[in-house]
């Protein structure tokens, strides 16, 4: 029997790719989402589910933004080629977000038992929400948003790229929301910390599915809803992406702020009324 039905991965889905890019936490509303319905989320097939379908959100954001990563990478494969073109900012782009990546992938590795046990209760989750909502408050006020995303540096993608350990050892916290904040800290644009944010995210994001997939398949996840959670998790995160540039072009984060706020409180309340247990 499958751990997760094709009616549970639909919904997961719609969870995934509404929450993966938005500075809410996908991590954090996964397993709100598995604790409602009943599913264990310390499961193993249930942890490597929630990060195949990740691949389909990510997917969206390789379909979104094609002409840019097209751009970026035949910019890199030029300046291997040729010295002239490394002066480029494109190839120097595409370096920072190899190294960016290095960090997380170190301590994703290192710290896997911690991640997929104790770090996985939804007490951390509601905790995390909380604090990374402040946290995401003070970036948006204290930053100066003046600089563009051609104006990023080296320092800019390590720090940004390495605040997504945040995110990975603390679920509801948000990789998102992490990279948002420190870029925000760093006087990026709030348009400019959503693409840095998007950007870093792909190399990460894939290589944890991937990394998952033969758990998720080989401990009961079922390849039915593999592939149906994964479907939604796409088309619903192309159009979440597409809204979320429109609306940080406009808005302050404050709108998320106040949702996670609300959701760290009311999972509070859930647990400590025993509706849901950790």
């Amino acid at each position: 029997m499958s751990a997760i039905s094709l009616g549970q991965a639909t919904v997961l889905g719609i969870v995934e790719g509404i929450t993966e890019f938005l500075p809410i936490s996908s991590t954090g509303h996964l397993k709100i989402a598995e604790g409602l319905m009943g599913i264990p989320v310390d499961d193993p097939a249930v942890v490597g589910f929630s990060a195949v379908i990740q691949v389909g959100a990510i997917a969206a954001v390789l379909v979104y933004f094609f002409k840019d990563i097209v751009r970026i990478a035949t910019a890199w494969v030029r300046g291997l080629a040729d010295k002239e073109e490394r002066y480029h900012h494109d190839y120097k782009f595409a370096w920072w977000i190899i190294f960016a990546t290095i960090p997380i992938v170190v301590v994703g590795l290192a710290a896997k038992p911690l991640i997929d046990g104790p770090l996985a209760s939804l007490w951390v989750v509601a905790a995390s929400l909380i604090v990374g909502s402040g946290v995401m408050w003070a970036a948006d006020r204290m930053g100066r948003h003046k600089r563009g995303e051609d104006d990023t540096d080296l320092r800019d993608a390590m720090l940004v790229g390495g605040s997504q350990i945040l995110a990975l050892l603390f679920p509801g916290f948000s990789r998102s929301g992490a990279t948002m904040s420190t870029a925000l800290m760093l006087d990026l644009d709030r348009v400019a910390a959503t693409r840095l944010s998007f950007f870093l995210g792909i190399p990460a994001l894939t290589g944890a599915g991937v990394y998952e997939l033969k758990d998720a398949v080989g401990t009961g996840a079922g390849t039915g809803p593999l592939i149906v959670g994964t479907a939604v998790s796409f088309v619903v995160a192309y159009a979440s992406i597409a809204w979320l540039l429109k609306y940080v072009a406009q808005h302050s984060f404050n709108a998320f702020v106040i949702y996670r706020l609300v959701v760290g409180v009311l999972l509070l309340g859930l647990l400590t009324t025993g509706v849901l247990s950790a």
